[in-house]
């Protein structure tokens, strides 16, 4: 039976005021004061109760952030697996729940069973990767940065893994870490990096990765050393299987997810490469999640790397999913030239990779000249210029010109078809998810 928990108490009946008989009471003599406290008493029970049931039978999967997981800019979202309702075949269909990191933010201890702790990300104690990593041994490092350090470690299984120790210095790293262990539980695709885990003992604070043998793009397109050893040049067709799955990653990111999510720092060394050199999208710590506004617009504090950001991020604050295609098309650029984004040490005219690509890209004659010396003409003119053209409106500086990634992946698609060593799927029923 619905109870109405808005119905008015009974009305209190108006009496002129006389004096009780000497024999009686005052509540003997009005019958309403015992009556009007015990109506809404009752009421008031059966709010409460009410209350309880539908606290204990409200769906656990309606999990949502609240704003300071989310750098307290804008509304409550919720990113429970029913939401993610438009995400593609490729995106793994069983339900993905987040751990509730804010029950262990200050040392307490975390409220789940093993059972739902399975669903998501595994919870790790401190000694547990301390042990993965020898003791987080100097000699296992494979990351450094002003997050922290990462650390390669062998979980208790067997699993190689790589370790990510954060600093501790305030609410900023822990709003970062929470929004990357919520995003990262509950978003899952093959483009971006897998989280395994997380551990939030005390002070500690750290994050639990599969780990990528190949280490970041940056370390192979910018001849960086890795182990003490330079990596040999990316050919033509890897470089272009790689862009086709960052663009993936992005386009699963803003088109496939519900609300879409701008990940806001993305760039060369947020992108890892298994060891078959397929990329994934890593480093969530700074993620944004859209507005539900036509421009799907979001005003926030401007953070990121230089040389990466879209001019209207950059100016303004203001963030939209087009700010990532902009950082996209800079990473491709990249890919194309092996120029890193800024860079004082090259002539004049030259220090900022988008300033000098632009005017090249749409020059069939001159955009020969840009292409990095270390793929010593081992591609096609046809393709390059097709690649050239889809970088040159990434990065154009009016974000309404930019297209969707949805565009960008479905005009990569061809050219790493037709690349020499490349294949169709097997799987049919996969379309293209196989590239």
């Amino acid at each position: 039976m619905a109870v109405n928990f808005l119905a008015p108490p009974p009305p209190l009946l108006h009496h002129s005021y006389a004096p009780p008989d000497s024999g009686g009471s005052v509540f003997s003599s009005n019958p309403t004061l015992i009556i009007a406290p015990a109506v809404i008493a009752l009421l008031l029970l059966i709010f409460i109760a009410c209350l309880l049931v539908y606290c204990r039978e409200k769906p656990r999967n309606d999990i949502e952030l609240d704003k300071s997981s989310l750098h307290g800019s804008f509304r409550e979202v919720n990113f429970g697996d029913k939401q993610l309702s438009k995400c593609s075949s490729d995106i793994t269909s069983s339900a993905i729940y987040s751990p509730d990191v804010r029950s262990c933010m200050y040392g307490g201890k975390l409220g789940f069973s093993m059972q739902t702790r399975n669903r998501g990300a595994q919870v790790f104690t401190y000694k547990e990767l301390e042990l993965a990593t020898n003791g987080f041994s100097e000699s296992n490092v494979i990351g450094n940065g002003g997050f922290g350090l990462v650390f390669r470690g062998i979980l208790n299984d067997g699993t190689v893994a790589a370790i990510k120790k954060l600093h501790r210095d305030g609410r900023q790293a822990e709003r970062e870490f929470r929004l990357e262990v919520d995003l990262l539980s509950r978003l899952h695709a093959p483009q971006l990096v897998g989280l395994l885990g997380y551990c939030a003992d005390l002070q500690h604070r750290l994050l639990v990765f599969e780990f990528m043998p190949n280490g970041s793009l940056q370390h192979h397109l910018h001849q960086i050393p890795q182990n003490g050893k330079v990596c040999p040049p990316l050919d033509w067709w890897t470089r272009m299987r790689i862009a086709l799955d960052c663009a993936r990653g992005l386009e699963f990111l803003h088109e496939h997810s519900s609300p879409s999510i701008i990940h806001r720092d993305f760039k060369c060394s947020n992108v890892l490469l298994d060891r078959n050199f397929r990329a994934k999208v890593s480093d969530f710590g700074m993620a944004k999640v859209g507005s539900d506004k036509v421009n799907g617009q979001v005003q926030t504090r401007v953070l990121g790397t230089t040389g990466y950001l879209a001019p209207e991020y950059a100016s303004t604050g203001k963030l939209t999913t087009k700010s990532d295609v902009y950082s996209y098309g800079v990473v491709l650029l990249e890919l194309l030239t092996g120029r890193v984004p800024v860079d004082t040490k090259r002539p004049p005219g030259e220090h900022v990779l988008v300033s000098w690509a632009l005017p090249r890209l749409t020059n069939r004659e001159k955009v020969e000249e840009m292409v990095d010396p270390a793929l010593k003409g081992q591609f096609s003119k046809k393709d390059l210029i097709q690649v050239a053209a889809i970088a040159a409106v990434c990065i154009q500086a009016e974000a309404d010109y930019r297209p969707l990634m949805t565009d960008v992946v479905q005009s990569l698609i061809p050219l790493v078809l037709k690349t020499p060593g490349a294949s169709l799927p097997t799987t049919p029923s996969r379309n293209y998810e196989a590239l």
